[in-house]
This record gives C-alpha cells, sequence and structure tokens, in this order.
C-alpha cells in the first residue's frame, strides 16, 4: 500500500509540474508582445517574442497584435457646409507601437480607434461643400488621418492612412451633377468655336493686308477662283470687275487649256 501511495503521489506531483509549466510558458510570436501585471503592477517591458515565462497565480498576461490593422468604418450619414446629404464610407489602417499604453492608457483601443475614426470623418466632411469632397478625396483623406494620429498617439497608436472608399449622393443631386456637366460641356463647345471663329478672322485680316499691299496677288487669287467656277461646264460666270473683257479671255483661255487637258487624259 505504501508503494502504490507513492507511487500516486510521484503521478500527481508530475501532473501538477506539467499544468505549471503549461500555465508559465507561453510562445509570444514575431509580430505579438505579451504585456505582464504581476500582482497588479504593470511590468516595465513587455515580453516577447519568442519563448517566455510568467508567473501563474500571480501574474496576468495581455497578447497584443503589432500588426497594422484595417477596418471599415461603417456608413455614415453626413450633411456637407452646403446643406447637401450624403453617405460616406472610409478605410483606416493602424497599429499598435507602444503595447503598453494600448493596454493602460485606453480600456478597449480597437472599439475606441473605430468609434474615434467615425466621429472625425463626420466632423472633417461636414465643414467642407459637396464639390471639395468630390475633387479632393486625397486631401481629405489626409486631415482626417492627421486628427486621428493625433488624438491616438497617447493611447500608443499610429493612424498610417485613411482612404475614402465611396460617396453615394441622393438621385436628385445625381442628376443636377449631370445636368451641370453637361452645361459646362456645351460652354466649353462654344468657346472654343468662338475662339476659331477669332482665329481665323485674325488669319483674313492678315490675308486681306497682305493682298491689299500686292494687287497682283489679289488678281491672281481672282482669276484661280474663276478657274475653279469654270470647271462646272454648265454654269454662266458673271463679273462687275471694271477689267471684264480681260478677265473674260482670261477664263476662256484656261476653260480652253482645261478641256484640252483633259481630252488628251481620255
Amino acid at each position: 500500500m505504501a508503494g502504490e501511495g507513492l507511487i500516486l503521489a510521484t503521478v500527481l506531483a508530475i501532473i501538477l509540474v506539467l499544468v505549471i509549466l503549461r500555465a508559465a510558458v507561453k510562445v509570444v510570436r514575431e509580430y505579438e508582445r505579451l504585456v505582464i501585471f504581476r500582482l497588479g503592477r504593470l511590468l516595465s517591458k513587455p515580453k516577447g517574442p519568442g519563448l517566455t515565462w510568467i508567473i501563474p497565480i500571480f501574474d496576468r498576461r495581455v497578447l497584443i497584435d503589432l500588426r497594422t490593422v484595417a477596418f471599415d468604418v461603417p456608413r455614415q450619414r453626413v450633411v456637407s457646409r452646403d446643406n447637401v446629404s450624403v453617405e460616406v464610407d472610409a478605410v483606416v489602417y493602424y497599429r499598435v507601437y507602444d503595447p503598453l499604453k494600448a493596454v493602460t492608457e485606453v480600456q478597449n483601443y480597437i472599439m475606441a480607434t473605430n468609434l474615434l475614426a467615425q466621429t472625425t470623418l463626420r466632423d472633417v466632411l461636414g465643414q467642407v461643400e459637396l464639390d471639395e469632397l468630390l475633387s479632393k478625396r486625397e486631401e481629405l483623406s489626409k486631415r482626417i488621418q492627421v486628427l486621428l494620429d493625433i488624438s491616438t498617439e497617447p493611447w500608443g497608436i499610429k493612424v498610417q492612412a485613411v482612404t475614402l472608399r465611396d460617396v453615394s449622393l441622393p438621385d436628385t443631386m445625381v442628376r443636377a451633377i449631370a445636368k451641370q456637366a453637361e452645361a459646362e460641356r456645351e460652354r466649353r463647345s462654344r468657346v472654343i468655336m468662338a475662339e476659331g471663329e477669332y482665329q481665323a478672322a485674325e488669319k483674313m485680316r492678315e490675308a486681306a493686308m497682305l493682298y491689299g499691299s500686292a494687287p497682283s496677288a489679289m488678281r491672281l487669287r481672282e482669276l484661280q477662283t474663276l478657274t475653279e467656277i469654270a470647271r462646272e461646264k454648265n454654269m454662266i460666270v458673271v463679273t462687275n470687275t471694271t477689267a471684264a473683257g480681260d478677265i473674260t479671255g482670261e477664263v476662256a483661255s484656261l476653260t480652253a487649256a482645261l478641256a484640252r487637258k483633259g481630252e488628251k487624259k481620255e
């Protein structure tokens, strides 16, 4: 009986040692840190990565993940400065850089960061007009990131980026924006046409000045125009120029020359 009791005591002792070792030995991954409270007092340095030891019963451990966390900010209804109601959702990227502060300075840093991101998103977007919200997303995202980073720094959290993912507009506002874009394109087309007319008028004015300084050039241009008209044999050209006889003879000569050239080609 004594031998059996000794064996049983040995087995129980071994089991107790294994249980204590299991509770005392912890493996911390590379991207994790173990924050230890010993009898309620915080140890000055988190443990890990690798194999760590704690004192069962006396130590309470909190495991903190140091990887970048991305969470989707729930869709928020925002009223812009020009009183337009829009729905906006965003994505926030952050990571814990000080595990001790993340445990001791805030009760739940994940929930606190999420709620803070929602309120900051509404506050920032409510101060801008709709046009800025649609065209300056990158600047607004940067502003939200800076404000979040300043607020979460005492918690040991670094906000790395904020991205405005979607902006939903009411149907009436979508139609109004479409009409505005159509009117803007119409305005641009009219401006382009006016600029083209202006440039053409400038060239014509320069050409008129050139013809005025060289009458022979004007005469050649007139003859060229009459020659082009004379290609249609079923048309009669009437001119009111003072040198009608000379011009008629020249046109007739040009017409005959063109006719002979056409016969040769046939």
